[in-house]
């Protein structure tokens, strides 16, 4: 087995022992990304030399963090002190902020190797797609805007890679890219360096290949209760099975995937329920796109008065409010919000976890069309931690996958449930 090939997790155990380097593994990545980048097109920046560079100086660290030689691809909407920052905006090619964003720097004092950009949708919001391809079939997005990070997890490129969610933007390409996705709970991981679309919405979050490499993120970002285990057995859960307000959205693929995974479980011995949503949440997808286009106003205007000419017009017309979100919506969707994370909050309290899809379908044909949101954007506007599981294939054979929700602030628990269902739910997940 090639370094490249290892889990984070393994990877670690290896850098730990001294039995593998981080130049060693950095190579190895750098090889896959030699013989991968051409067609699936995952990186915006990449230097190479200077990434063997940091590996090097890794390897002469005393002290091994939680993150020790582990390469780690960045979206190009994360600043970092030493690359080009570009939001694949034209407006901001060449950019280089000389700081890194706060979860790259917590990431590089943690030891890992910041190995380079990926591609993302433009500000991770609208505007340009990336030129990132799907590893498992090249004609298909591997969703967005989290693009070039998801495909760069799912060649073997790098075992880590930031991403962010303001709809759908992680867990999503981690269901169409087969592999696994956490979305923390808002504001644990701050979110400081980062482009601000929705300061309500926007979340930093990441990829890796098994439950385990989520775990190792968590811990460098010391997200509450790791040190309390959950303490359970795959027979001791109780999880809730939720259809959700979208479920006539959902191709016949995810449909099959989301009770596949329920029968999965019930069959190692789990109790899963049906769970419905009272019917306050029926107008939750709505309020998250009242908040998104709202706050948009203000995120893209700096762009809009002093680059009109280069700002997309999808930014354009956020900032002149083509949407007619008014003061009046705003509040209303707020409120509702509210009134849901306390409403759902009490629901997922009865359940280890709440299972429910990750994405419409597989993944569509195309560039331009990176997958709806409709199955992600209600738990992100309601700050609860998701975490992507893969589960089957769809009639094209590419990935189709789940997600398990939890409470908010759950997350070490969410990340004890997915240790525990995962190999239940995926039987690709790595031995």
């Amino acid at each position: 087995m090639q370094p490249w090939e290892l889990t984070a997790t393994a990877a670690a155990a290896k850098l730990q022992d001294g039995s593998l380097t981080a130049e060693a593994l950095t190579r190895s990545c750098l090889d896959r990304i030699a013989a991968q980048e051409p067609a699936v097109k995952a990186w915006i920046f990449l230097d190479p030399v200077a990434a063997i560079a940091k590996a090097r100086e890794v390897d002469k660290a005393a002290i091994k963090g939680c993150l020790h030689g582990l390469p780690i691809g960045v979206k190009d909407m994360i600043d970092t002190a030493d690359m080009p920052t570009t939001h694949n905006s034209p407006i901001y090619q060449g950019l280089q902020q000389g700081r890194d964003a706060a979860c790259v720097g917590i990431a590089r004092a943690e030891g890992a190797v910041i190995l380079g950009k990926t591609d993302t949708v433009e500000f991770a919001a609208a505007g340009r797609r990336a030129l990132t391809r799907n590893p498992h079939d090249l004609t298909r997005t591997p969703g967005g805007s989290s693009s070039g990070s998801a495909a760069a997890v799912a060649a073997g490129m790098v075992p880590l890679a930031f991403g962010t969610q303001t709809g759908g933007s992680t867990i999503r390409p981690g269901s169409f890219c087969g592999i696994y996705a956490m979305k923390p709970t808002h504001g644990v991981v701050n979110s400081e360096g980062a482009k601000r679309y929705s300061h309500t919405l926007d979340t930093i979050g990441w990829y890796g290949r098994a439950p385990s490499d989520l775990r190792l993120l968590a811990e460098a970002f010391r997200l509450f209760g790791l040190d309390v285990p959950l303490g359970k057995t795959v027979k001791d859960l109780r999880i809730g099975l939720l259809r959700g307000p979208n479920w006539h959205l959902a191709a016949p693929e995810s449909q099959a995937a989301l009770l596949l995974a329920g029968k999965r479980l019930a069959d190692a011995g789990v109790v899963v329920e049906e769970v419905t949503l009272p019917a306050p949440f029926d107008g939750i997808t709505e309020a998250q796109r009242i908040v998104l286009m709202g706050e948009g106003r203000g995120a893209f205007l700096a762009e809009y008065v002093s680059a009109f000419g280069k700002l997309h017009a999808d930014f354009r017309s956020r900032v002149e409010n083509e949407s007619g979100i008014t003061a009046a919506m705003m509040a209303g969707a707020y409120d509702l919000a509210g009134d849901c994370r306390r409403s759902f909050d009490a629901i997922a309290s009865g359940y280890d976890a709440v299972l429910t899809p990750a994405a419409p379908g597989e993944a569509p044909v195309g560039r331009q069309d990176t997958g709806n949101a409709v199955f992600n954007s209600m738990w992100t506007l309601l700050h609860v931690p998701c975490i992507g599981i893969p589960c089957t294939e769809g009639p094209n054979g590419l990935p189709v996958g789940v997600q398990i929700i939890g409470q908010r602030f759950g997350d070490a628990a969410l990340l004890d449930v997915a240790a525990l269902v995962a190999p239940v739910i995926d039987p690709k997940l790595p031995g």
